[in-house]
């Protein structure tokens, strides 16, 4: 990087991005008193974040030991006061539920999975049972036949779209700039700061924060971030309530309060393509009817997608840049954006500040 000697705009912060991540993280900067400006290319949210159905389930993204369930399970826990804040700051409704997850088993090995999981969630303090058939049949009268499933009462979602509103909401109540249709450009030193080029002008300033999702590496080059396309469905429920997010080998399900079901996601390398095709489309219905045989008499709403960015190691990208050190990357979170967001900005702002 070279340095730039035209005026521009100054703040503390800049960020890349407003998915959830550039969201939370203008959130957490701005209520500790910086100046943050954030800059995206489309709306706020509309990235992959606004294809995500917001499943907060460290034991099923992340079951075995590693860094990659501390840090969902630790994020897992900030949630509550998480919402509760954003919520009330921007004065917004947040749809955020514990209503626990339901994983099926379909054969003898993926009940023997379950079964060990959760005797190992259980010695260190989850709330994870171990249902027969029969059980969850009265639990959940709407689903097919099953060999058994895993409850873990902890687990939940949160309504990704009210999210992403609220805290862009409470990032701009206290002093946060967020302007969308705003293309980040080029990336340059300027003394011990940077300065970042858009197509709406230029900003200096003390740090950026690179939270770009799949684009990350266009603007910091340094970031090993691939895309991954995943496609979700919106339908209209119309069987017996659903009261817990349902999960199989082949897909997942997320009932909102409205009746409104999520089914989700295909998982394709398919570069930075973001069609829905009938294929994904095809195949998350018939991976649902084997959990949900109504899903034929669901109303179709839509289809979305989004491109989430994976990374080689998957693990996110939360630390400086090794070539500046007022670059700092929150991407790479994959499927676990919207359950990392609170602990991201966290650590985002411990770097910075």
């Amino acid at each position: 990087m070279g340095g730039v000697g035209h005026t521009s705009q100054e703040c503390d912060v800049v960020i890349v991005g407003a998915g959830v991540i550039g969201c939370a993280v203008a959130h957490e900067l701005a209520r500790r008193g910086l100046r943050t400006v954030v800059v995206e290319a489309r709306a706020v949210g509309r990235g992959a974040t606004q294809a995500s159905a917001g499943v907060l389930a460290p034991f099923i993204e992340a079951p075995a030991e590693g860094p990659l369930q501390a840090l969902t399970v630790e994020s897992l826990g900030m949630y509550d006061r998480f919402v509760a804040t954003v919520s009330e700051e921007a004065n917004l409704p947040v749809e955020y539920r514990r209503c626990g997850t339901i994983e099926v088993a379909r054969d003898s090995g993926s009940v023997r999975r379950l079964k060990t999981l959760g005797e190992w969630a259980r010695s260190r303090g989850v709330d994870a049972r171990w249902v027969e058939a029969s059980e969850i049949g009265r639990l959940e009268p709407a689903l097919a036949p099953t060999s058994g499933g895993l409850i873990v009462s902890e687990h939940g979602y949160v309504r990704v779209g009210q999210l992403t509103d609220a805290l862009a909401a409470a990032a701009r109540r206290h002093g946060a700039a967020i302007h969308d249709s705003c293309r980040a450009e080029q990336l340059s030193s300027v003394g011990d700061g940077v300065r970042l080029t858009t197509s709406d002008g230029a900003y200096r300033a003390r740090f950026v924060v690179v939270a770009a999702g799949s684009w990350s590496g266009a603007i910091a080059p340094e970031t090993e971030v691939i895309p991954v396309r995943g496609q979700l469905l919106y339908v209209k429920w119309q069987g017996p309530a659903i009261t817990r997010v349902l999960w199989s080998d082949h897909c997942y399900l997320v009932p909102w309060v409205d009746g409104t079901l999520l089914v989700g996601a295909t998982v394709e390398h398919a570069g930075f393509d973001e069609r829905v095709t009938a294929a994904g489309v095809q195949q998350l219905l018939n991976a649902a009817s084997e959990v949900l045989p109504g899903i034929a008499d669901a109303t179709f709403i839509e289809a979305r997608v989004g491109l989430r960015p994976a990374t080689p190691t998957g693990l996110p990208t939360i630390r400086r840049s090794a070539e500046h050190p007022s670059i700092i990357y929150a991407t790479g979170h994959f499927r676990n954006g919207i359950l990392l967001a609170p602990l991201t900005a966290r650590l985002v702002a411990e770097l910075i500040c």
